[in-house]
């Protein structure tokens, strides 16, 4: 009876992520996520605040347009800086690592085949599975081992950015147009309910995605939107009848 290799068994469960570009993949998936859920929200809490100082559309579609650029543009930039730097990070450390294995093979191995060690091996098995590995790459073994890297999982920063501003922008024209379309009778009432529910959808996502309960996640992405937009709105009707704006 053959045993199938660990390459065919991977293949026959193409559900499972075993390899690939999975570190990227959740990266900007984490990214749009959030990105939904932030431009939901202030797009929201900008439009909602101004409706109730004012019932003007061109001033609603100037404060949701300037709101959904420039929130769109801030959220690019600092996805892009922030993994940027975890990019840089990740450089520097599979580098450090490629010197070592060239300057010192032989006390990498025996680093290697200690922390197999750790990990419940015994000496000959662990020394056994350090030699192996090594002789295939030493570079990914080590990387795995030592740093939980994978050499061809570094992040891109212009994937979380693009994947940032695009949800951004796709979350934030929910409520703008929440805000426009509707007759000013029930504006904001409309808007309320968009929000709640898109928040609702984007917490059930970035739940799986996070494999926290769902349940949880999404009550208390749900709640905090009611409350941004609770208290913009208080603030822009206190300013509107005020006689301030």
């Amino acid at each position: 009876m053959t045993t199938p290799s660990a390459e065919s068994a991977f293949a026959g469960q193409p559900h499972e992520p075993h390899a690939g570009s999975l570190a990227g993949r959740l990266n900007w998936l984490r990214a749009g996520v959030l990105g939904a859920n932030d431009g939901i929200v202030s797009v929201a809490a900008i439009v909602v605040g101004v409706a109730g100082a004012s019932a003007s559309s061109p001033a609603l579609l100037a404060a949701g347009s300037a709101a959904l650029i420039g929130g769109a543009i801030s959220m690019a930039l600092g996805e892009y800086v922030s993994v940027s730097s975890q990019r840089d990070s990740q450089r520097a450390l599979i580098e450090k690592e490629r010197v070592e294995l060239a300057t010192d093979p032989d006390g990498e191995l025996v680093e290697l085949a200690g922390l197999y060690e750790e990990r419940g091996l015994s000496a000959d098995t662990a020394r056994r599975v350090a030699v192996e590995l090594t002789e295939r790459d030493a570079l990914r073994a080590h990387l795995a081992m030592e740093l939980n890297i994978d050499e061809d999982d570094v992040v891109s920063p212009w994937n979380a950015a693009g994947a940032s501003a695009l949800a951004f922008l796709i979350g934030g024209i929910l409520p703008l147009l929440a805000i426009l379309l509707p007759p000013d009778a029930v504006r904001v009432p409309v808007t309320f309910l968009v929000v709640l529910v898109a928040l609702g959808f984007t917490g059930v996502i970035g739940a799986r995605l996070g494999g926290s309960p769902v349940g949880r996640a999404t009550v208390r992405v749900v709640i905090g939107g009611a409350l941004a937009l609770v208290a913009t709105f208080t603030v822009g009707t206190l300013l509107g009848t005020s006689g301030v704006v």
